[in-house]
């Protein structure tokens, strides 16, 4: 059986990463996603400190389906390097089965 996972990724702007979490699921890359708003991030970049506001999602999909996902984020992302974690998660037995039956690929 596939293992799902916890994909967490940062944006400047909601709106991107709305559009860019609603393109994921209809291609049923992930099953879903949820977006955490007005997070505040405080990171070091070209040896400056920077302090800016951001929004992070949290998408949820199966582990095979990372490397697709990882490659369009790259593709995508108006960061050079976008913060994408992954964590693999224990579900329910239900929510198991519904985050694989979300991302199953459909005949065209």
């Amino acid at each position: 059986m596939d293992e799902i996972c916890d994909i967490e990724i940062t944006a400047p702007e909601a709106d991107w990463l709305v559009n860019f979490t609603r393109s994921l699921v209809n291609d049923r890359l992930v099953a879903s996603g949820n977006l955490f708003h007005q997070v505040r991030s405080i990171y070091r970049w070209l040896e400056e400190v920077e302090d800016r506001s951001e929004v992070i999602v949290k998408l949820h999909t199966r582990q095979s389906l990372v490397p697709q996902i990882i490659e369009r984020v790259n593709a995508q992302h108006p960061y050079q390097v976008p913060g994408i974690r992954i964590t693999e998660i224990k579900a329910s037995p239900a929510y198991h089965r519904w985050v694989l039956e979300a991302t199953e690929p459909r005949d065209s």
